[in-house]
């Protein structure tokens, strides 16, 4: 399985970016993907998550601001980011909890990692 992420880049404070993350490989399917963040001297953290079920969940200093959504095959996500700040610069991850067995046991991936910048 692999996790190809694209669309990080430098944006003003107040600004917008979109991340994408298309997984491939996947044989029997995906539970859930997501995006962490990880910024300069911090622990690694959960932004946002969508189930296959459509469900998602966001960590609060994001909520209202970004939008998680996934594609009809449930094998690419999206992370809409809408009114950046400064505090939102970090490297952003995508994951994906992948099924890898018919009883249903599952595995984590990780992508590779794009940079978000936000300017003041």
């Amino acid at each position: 399985v692999q996790l190809v992420e694209s669309g990080g880049g430098l944006v003003q404070a107040g600004g917008s970016l979109r991340l994408s993350c298309a997984a491939s490989g996947v044989v029997l399917g995906i539970n859930a993907m997501g995006w962490y963040r990880q910024a300069p001297g911090k622990e690694r953290e959960l932004v946002a998550v969508i189930t296959s079920g459509g469900r998602t969940d966001y960590a609060d200093s994001v909520r209202g601001r970004f939008t998680i959504s996934s594609s009809d095959a449930k094998t690419t996500v999206y992370l809409q980011m809408n009114s950046l700040k400064p505090e939102d610069t970090a490297v952003y991850y995508c994951n994906a909890d992948v099924v890898v067995g018919l009883a249903g046991s599952s595995s984590d991936y990780w992508g590779q990692g794009t940079q978000v910048t936000v300017s003041s």
